[in-house]
Order: C-alpha cells, then sequence, then structure tokens
C-alpha cells in the first residue's frame, strides 16, 4: 500500500513539474512520511518539517 501511495504522489508531482513547478510544498503531515528530496527533480518544502524546525529554534532561543 505505501509503495502504490508514493508512486502515486510522484506521478501527480511529475505532472506539476511538466507544467514548469520549480517546487512543492508537502502541505499534509502524511506526505513527507511517502516522498523525500530527491524522489523528483525539484525541492519539496515539508511544511510539517519546517515548522518543527521553527519551533525548536523558538525553544531554544
Amino acid at each position: 500500500m505505501k509503495e502504490n501511495s508514493k508512486k502515486e504522489y510522484i506521478r501527480i508531482m511529475e505532472e506539476f513539474i511538466e507544467n514548469k513547478a520549480e517546487g512543492i510544498i508537502l502541505g499534509c503531515t502524511e506526505i513527507g512520511l511517502l516522498v523525500k528530496n530527491g524522489d523528483v527533480p525539484v525541492l519539496l518544502f515539508d511544511t510539517t518539517f519546517i515548522h518543527a524546525e521553527a519551533a525548536v529554534k523558538e525553544a531554544l532561543s
């Protein structure tokens, strides 16, 4: 199941790239568990990671 889901996300992302996407926002917590930078030839922005990193920086400052 997980591999099929990953393949489908990558297929959709490849359509975005064909339409000139230069980066893709992973705006749902589960997507970052399936696909990573390197799976497609554009940058992926995992909002869960971005928010967690900002929270840690804020907590440590």
